[in-house]
């Protein structure tokens, strides 16, 4: 049986619960082997961002040891930006040619990948799948496998809806909350809150 791999990818600015659930419930669903956590070196869309290696320490320690089956990929790190989804994708599978890849992502992310970069090659190949999360709150209608059909009409085949939910909350929020003095307890793990607090990230001392 060919390897199955899940692919997390985001900024982890910093990393916290609902990326980790996402990842289980994948993992779990999809019966993947190992789930790639893949940090922005450079993301192409977004303003400056928190230093990698802090967001490389924090990703490591919210992954702990207790998890063998989720890995962090330096695939973004370790070459020069910008970085695109679909290059990073394309080394991926370049790195695990008979493997089949599920590139995990929620539902608000899915409706804007028309706009992405190259869309439609990252669907070239039929090892690549992407499994979606519908967020809380929002109806079926919101997010359906064939909303693209006209702009990436090869990414219709290679969807799945997953069943668990996407939680509810981000790293922004996050973050706001930590520049207000609100706790953010049970939203990310300890471990990464004292990180925050001992480098004073995020202007949190």
């Amino acid at each position: 049986m060919p390897e199955r791999i899940g692919i997390l990818g985001g900024t982890f600015d910093p990393p916290h619960y609902a990326h980790l659930i996402l990842a289980q419930h994948a993992y779990e669903e999809l019966r993947l082997d190992h789930v790639l956590f893949v940090p922005a070196g450079q993301p192409v869309h977004k303003g400056e961002r928190t230093a990698i290696v802090h967001r490389v320490n924090m990703l490591l320690l919210a992954l702990g040891d207790d998890t063998p089956h989720f890995v962090l990929s330096r695939v973004e790190i370790d070459r020069p930006g910008p970085h695109y989804t679909v290059d990073t994708i394309q080394i991926i599978r370049h790195q695990n040619p008979d493997a089949e890849l599920f590139f995990l992502m929620g539902g608000d992310v899915y409706r804007d990948l028309p706009n992405w970069e190259r869309p439609r090659q990252m669907f070239q190949s039929a090892k690549l799948a992407v499994a979606v999360t519908r967020r809380p709150g929002y109806g079926d209608l919101d997010v359906s496998l064939d909303m693209h059909h006209e702009a990436v009409p090869e990414l219709e085949s290679h969807a799945l809806m997953l069943s668990s939910p996407l939680v509810e909350f981000s790293s922004t929020d996050i973050v706001d909350r930590l520049r207000a003095g609100r706790s953010v307890r049970y939203m990310l793990p300890d471990v990464v809150l004292e990180y925050i607090r001992e480098h004073k990230l995020y202007e949190v001392n």
